[in-house]
């Protein structure tokens, strides 16, 4: 694979780039960042771990315009404010990251590879930089990384292995997650799952993670990568990603074949299907906030 971009050096661009680098996915990797000073700090470091480990990556300072050629680029861009919301916490930073990823968006439109956004709040991220950018292939991370939780949380209540358990999240990254359990299956067999339980977990696992280290980032570093693997058609398989469906944006698995995507929604009980249509309500409605033209003095400082 030839180039991968990342824009963000922060600790999630920090990890994924670390992963794409271990990984050995591409060939080159380009970093953007706020300043060229921290990109070429990011690239530094990532040299020096190519080094040791005989990684092929060969990581490089770049500006945002230069991600044209990449094969894909990677969104983990975050504005500078602090979240003081208890509750559908993600969504505290839609108004202070929508001017950064509408400044993205509008240096990459026209852009024609694979573009998967990281940036919280993934789904109305996602829609804002497709939607401004007019890319054809935007996905968001988030409810990929839902449904790993919800499979792990699952087999551990369950005491199976997590390669057992086949089952979706989808709708929001966020509080209106949609948790499939009518079409969950464990080795093949429908499954009890205790929905309480697993609602619990799901809701603050993240919120235990950032308490204990800061902030989330390898469980969305191992989604790009997963994600990544078949987006851009090394293995075929299904990832549950923001998409547009229907004319909304939302989590869903995507079946990709060959790197071409096609949506595949579990059927859904009465009680699943009308949280996943308030979610609908919901995401649509958040949207209308962030349509508004950015300040003429906002801009990506990504040089």
């Amino acid at each position: 694979m030839g180039s991968i971009g990342v824009v963000g050096a922060g600790a999630v661009g920090q990890t994924v780039t670390a992963t794409l680098v271990a990984s050995g996915v591409c060939h080159r990797l380009l970093v953007v960042s706020r300043t060229i000073e921290q990109a070429a700090a990011l690239t530094a470091d990532l040299d020096d771990m190519r080094q040791t480990t005989g990684s092929p990556v060969q990581p490089e300072a770049r500006r945002a315009a230069d991600l044209m050629g990449c094969h894909a680029v990677v969104i983990a861009v975050r504005a500078a404010f602090t979240n003081t919301r208890s509750d559908d916490v993600r969504m505290g930073g839609a108004a202070a990251n929508a001017p950064v990823v509408r400044a993205l968006a509008t240096a990459l439109r026209g852009y024609q590879g694979t573009v998967l956004v990281v940036t919280n709040p993934v789904d109305l991220m996602t829609r804002l930089f497709a939607e401004t950018s007019g890319c054809p292939r935007v996905y968001g991370i988030g409810s990929n990384l839902d449904s790993a939780r919800y499979r792990l949380t699952l087999a551990h209540l369950l005491d199976v292995p997590p390669t057992a358990v086949h089952g979706h999240v989808i709708g929001e990254h966020g509080d209106g997650a949609v948790v499939c359990a009518s079409s969950t299956t464990v080795n093949g067999t429908p499954a009890p799952v205790p929905i309480t339980e697993v609602r619990a977990e799901l809701r603050t696992r993240s919120g235990r993670i950032s308490a204990g280290v800061g902030r989330t980032r390898s469980g969305p570093a191992g989604a790009v990568l997963s994600t990544l693997h078949k987006a851009l058609g090394l293995v075929d398989g299904t990832e549950e990603l923001t998409a547009e469906h229907r004319g909304d944006w939302l989590g869903i698995p995507l079946r990709f074949t060959d790197g071409q995507p096609v949506a595949c929604l579990p059927a859904l009980d009465a009680g699943e299907d009308a949280q996943l249509a308030a979610t609908v309500t919901k995401l649509r409605g958040a949207y209308q906030a962030l349509r508004r033209p950015a300040p003429s003095s906002t801009r990506l400082e990504t040089t």
